[in-house]
Parts: C-alpha cells; sequence; structure tokens
C-alpha cells in the first residue's frame, strides 16, 4: 500500500521511535503515520564513507576476476555506485545476490539486474540456502558491505570451497543528535515502541540514551528485525522485546500492529 492511500488506524494513539539512518526512514515513518501513529525520529547510525579509499579502488579494477557479487545491504549499493563501477562498466559475466528485498531495489534502481536474492528470511542464513549458492566450489565471490560487518557469510561460503573477497564500501558512525525531543515525549508518556534494525542501531541508541533514556526504553516496546538483535537486547537488560519477520519497513509496521491489536 502506496503511504498516501488511506490505511487502517491499527496503530492510532501509538507513539514509535524510529532509529533508522536519515536517509532511510521516510518510507517507515509514513507507513506508521498512515496508520495513525506518531513518529519520533532519532537516527542512531551514519553511513559514511571507508577509512581505505584506495582499496575500493582496487576492488573496482579487479571486479572482472570475480563471478558473483553480494550486496549485503542497500546500504552497500548506495555507498558503492559509481565508487566501484559505473553500471555500464559492469562485468556482463559477474552476477549480483541481495541479501533481501530492499538491497534487491536499490540494486535495480542503480540499473543492474539482481540474479539471486532469497524469497523470504532476508539473512545471510537464508541467502546461503538458495539453490544457487550450493555448488560454489572454486568461484571467486566479492562481499560488499560495511566496516566490521558479520563474519557468517564469508565462513560458510569459503567451507564451501570459494574464494571470497570484501569491499567494505562504507562505515558506520555514532552520529551527533539532540535526544532531548525522545526525552521528553518518554516523560510525558507519549512514546510507547521503538524500532531497532540491527545489533549495531541498538547499541549505538543504548549509548546515545545514557542512563535516562535507558530506563525509559527499559519500559518500552523494542520491536526488532531479528533474533540476534533480541538477544543483544536481552544482554543489554531489555525483556519487552518482540522480533519482526525480518528487517523491511513492512515487516517492522505489521510487528507493531499485532502488538498493538493484541494490547
Amino acid at each position: 500500500m502506496s503511504t498516501n492511500e488511506t490505511a487502517v488506524q491499527t496503530l492510532e494513539g501509538l507513539g514509535v521511535l524510529v532509529t533508522r539512518a536519515t536517509h532511510q526512514a521516510d518510507h517507515l515513518c509514513g507507513l506508521i503515520a498512515a496508520r495513525g501513529g506518531h513518529v519520533f525520529k532519532l537516527p542512531v547510525l551514519a553511513i559514511v564513507p571507508p577509512c581505505d579509499n584506495d582499496a575500493l579502488a582496487n576492488i573496482h579494477n579487479r571486479l572482472p576476476e570475480y563471478d558473483l557479487a553480494i550486496f549485503v545491504s542497500a546500504n552497500a549499493v548506495r555507498m558503492a555506485f559509481p565508487d566501484i563501477a559505473p553500471v555500464a562498466g559492469w562485468p556482463r559475466h559477474l552476477k549480483i545476490a541481495a541479501i533481501g528485498k530492499q538491497t534487491a531495489a536499490a540494486i535495480n534502481a542503480a540499473g543492474l539486474t539482481v540474479d539471486i536474492v532469497p524469497e523470504t528470511q532476508f539473512t545471510s542464513e537464508a541467502l546461503l540456502s538458495v539453490d544457487d549458492m550450493q555448488d560454489i566450489a572454486g568461484r571467486k565471490i566479492l562481499i560488499v558491505r560495511g566496516e566490521g560487518g558479520r563474519e557468517y557469510l564469508a565462513t560458510a561460503l569459503t567451507e564451501r570451497g570459494a574464494h571470497v573477497d570484501y569491499a567494505e564500501v562504507y562505515q558506520r558512525a555514532l552520529p551527533e543528535v539532540d535526544t532531548h525531543p525522545v526525552l521528553d515525549a518518554w516523560a510525558q508518556g507519549r512514546l510507547h515502541a521503538a524500532t531497532v534494525a540491527s545489533r549495531q542501531s541498538l547499541d549505538n541508541l543504548h549509548q546515545l540514551l545514557a542512563e535516562t533514556g535507558q530506563r525509559y526504553l527499559a519500559d518500552t516496546l523494542l520491536v526488532v528485525s531479528n533474533p540476534r538483535t533480541a538477544e543483544y537486547a536481552a544482554e543489554l537488560g531489555y525483556t519487552r522485546i518482540i522480533v519482526a519477520d525480518d528487517a523491511s519497513d513492512e515487516a517492522m509496521v505489521e510487528a507493531l500492529e499485532r502488538w498493538a491489536l493484541s494490547r
């Protein structure tokens, strides 16, 4: 459904904290607002260029050597083009895989075609279960990601006999943000739920809120995108946690709706 269409007011009166990066938040905010929710924005991740631009330029020159390029996020796509290669210069034989549908949409918007994408559960595990990812011994694979990402995908591919390299096209930074409007909303009882897409987002949110905000967050519903983030939230001491089906905006909103209807 377009955010311009009239939606059923399933989130009416619900205050929701959206923690996506500034350039990624509008669609989720629109979905929540269309259902009657009130949005509070607090971007907890800043996506910035990588430390080593020379390494990125080297990957550009080596693209023809690879058989498959895997983009792990929409941010990886956004930061890779045109730095890795202009679309017109993308090697014809180099197939493209995407972790999820938002990443695939970003690749398509860049003018390229996605060859491999999971149908559901947009995770490394889901991508690894796709038929085209089974017989990969001897293939050269490039994983396009941010600096310091999860190692599970590369490890699994290497165990299957592939040769894996990284193109680290961005880094995640802690942004400078004013938390006072969010803290005021909590103090006034206007903030009831928070959406968090990744473990690092939760870690940054925890740091940004400091002790006072952490107490408020402990009494707030946390909607997270995967079990790993839920486990980390529990380690931090948070107990009001629900897990969305995946990290997409639609899945996060559906999880919020299920909770709101069960209240």
